[in-house]
């Protein structure tokens, strides 16, 4: 069973805000935080936020993973201010390990934001298949397979130069043999209904039309059926790493979801003004 590295951390994009609401960002298969990054200067002026990261070479169990996480969490919140929100966002990998977070340690959590999560992985044959492939894959031929899966991840058109390259550099950064733990990590993921309707958070599914990794608008339907204060938002031409693509503003869908807590939405109204 592989050890933990016990470096798993949060990065911070921006100066830390003691006073405002913490925004969590839960990377996918990658694992680096970095790339949220298209979306960080508009949440900066409202959030304080952190991104987790994980070293290339960690292979932590789920288990590890979220108690891992949860520590940090509490951490941070102990820095900032009494009572100050938490919005945990989780995209693909990271959308699972959101979820068990916030069944987890509820209390840690006052909105949940999944954006494409993995837990529709058992749903795609073909990516299972090509899951099991990846460990005989030989040496030489990884890093030609990684480039070949650009255009199942991400819309390329959608993303700017920089952007689809630091895609690139963070999935070219995880090795062969962590990426085959990780996806071995999502075949397990085992959270079932009943559990996902204990989930008692404002939740928001942000669902891509045009994912070709995953089935993530079947995925959203059925979460926001199944999670009690959920609702879905359609990116109908948006691919899997939606939060890359130059017109996809994740606080704006946030704000016109009315999905803020009272004290944010009084301060976009003040730097509006």
């Amino acid at each position: 069973m592989p050890n933990a590295s016990n470096q798993v951390r949060f990065l911070t994009p921006k100066p830390p805000k003691a006073d405002r609401p913490l925004f969590i960002f839960l990377p996918g298969m990658d694992g680096s935080g970095l790339l949220l990054r298209p979306q960080i200067s508009k949440l900066a002026n409202h959030f304080d936020i952190r991104c987790l990261t994980l070293p290339a070479d960690d292979m932590a169990s789920w288990e590890v993973l979220v108690s891992e996480t949860i520590a940090l969490i509490e951490a941070e919140k102990q820095t900032g201010k009494q009572q100050r929100p938490v919005y945990l966002c989780g995209e693909s990998f990271g959308g699972c390990l959101a979820m068990k977070i916030v069944l987890e340690a509820p209390q840690l959590c006052d909105r949940l934001i999944l954006v494409n999560p993995a837990s529709s992985f058992r749903q795609q044959p073909w990516v299972q298949w090509g899951s099991h492939l990846t460990q005989w894959l030989p040496a030489n031929l990884y890093p030609l397979s990684v480039i070949g899966l650009l255009p199942m991840l991400a819309s390329l058109g959608k993303i700017g130069r920089d952007d689809r390259r630091a895609l690139l550099e963070a999935m070219q950064a995880v090795p062969q043999h962590t990426s085959v733990w990780r996806l071995a990590l999502v075949r397990s993921f085992d959270v079932d209904q009943n559990q996902l309707r204990g989930i008692k958070q404002q939740t928001l599914v942000i669902a891509s039309g045009a994912d070709r990794l995953l089935p993530s608008l079947a995925e959203g339907k059925l979460l926001v059926k199944v999670i009690p204060n959920a609702e879905m938002v359609l990116l109908g031409n948006s691919g899997h790493a939606c939060l890359l693509e130059t017109d996809v503003n994740l606080y704006g869908i946030m704000q016109e979801r009315n999905f803020l807590t009272e004290s944010i939405s009084q301060q976009s109204l003040v730097i509006s003004q």
